[in-house]
Formats: C-alpha cells, sequence, structure tokens
C-alpha cells in the first residue's frame, strides 16, 4: 500500500516583510507570504495569473532568516501543506499554509540589487513563456 504525499515545492516573491514571533515554549515562528506567477493564454495574447500562499517557517531558520525576508524577496521553498481548523463565533474555520521545511534566497527585492556574487538568476518554470499545445501554429505540433 503507498502511503500519501504531502509535497510542496514553490518559487515567488515575498508580499510583505516576515514577521517573527515566539510560541509558549519560546520556538521561534515566522509567518509570510509569497506569490507566484504563473504565464496563462487568453486569446492571442499571455497573460500573468497570480497566486498567492501563506508560509510559516520554524525555529533557528526562522530566526536566522528573518531579516532578509523582506517584501519583493524571491525564495524557493520546499515544505508541505498544513490546515489548521479552529471554532470562531460558533462557525467551524479552516485555514492551509505551507510549512517550509527548506528555504533558499534566490534575490533582493526588485530594484534592490544583483543576485549574489558568482549566481545567475534561476530557471524557473513559468518564468518564459513555456512551449506547449497553444504555443503552436498548427492544430497539430508534430
Amino acid at each position: 500500500m503507498a502511503s500519501d504525499i504531502n509535497h510542496v515545492v514553490l518559487v515567488g516573491r515575498l508580499t510583505r516583510d516576515a514577521e517573527l514571533k515566539y510560541i509558549a515554549s519560546g520556538t521561534a515562528v515566522a509567518r509570510f507570504s509569497i506569490a507566484c506567477n504563473r504565464r496563462k493564454r487568453s486569446g492571442e495574447q499571455w497573460v500573468d495569473e497570480v497566486s498567492y500562499f501563506d508560509i510559516v517557517l520554524w525555529g533557528k531558520t526562522a530566526e536566522n532568516l528573518v531579516k532578509y525576508l523582506t517584501k519583493g524577496t524571491q525564495v524557493a521553498l520546499d515544505g508541505e501543506l498544513r490546515q489548521n481548523r479552529w471554532e470562531q463565533d460558533g462557525q467551524a474555520r479552516s485555514k492551509v499554509e505551507i510549512v517550509a521545511n527548506s528555504i533558499e534566497l534566490l534575490g533582493s527585492p526588485r530594484g534592490g540589487g544583483a543576485q549574489r556574487p558568482g549566481s545567475e538568476p534561476p530557471d524557473v518554470p513559468g518564468s518564459r513563456e513555456q512551449e506547449g499545445p497553444d504555443t503552436f501554429e498548427d492544430d497539430i505540433p508534430f
């Protein structure tokens, strides 16, 4: 029997500065959100469609990276989905967040400088027009 899989890999830009807090046990938790763009075809042109995701980062990683997690910074993260459930005013509520297991800083905020010395901007899927069925002029793409 196969086990379940809950794995998320994202590359996006922070929509706001990360907020660092500590829970009762003293463990650090940083919260922020990222925007991920996807190019899609609309008629004869390509348009960007944006999705927003809430991210949670725990422990020493959160403490060490929070000063770099500023609005506009591009990051790559690997994590899993978690659904928080609670009751508010007699209503059942829930929210899905991405708990980051690892995170890598890819670049500074737009207009805020260059990449790390010696590094090239990453080739991120969706960052360029992708070849696909919609990009061919013929009905049959071969």
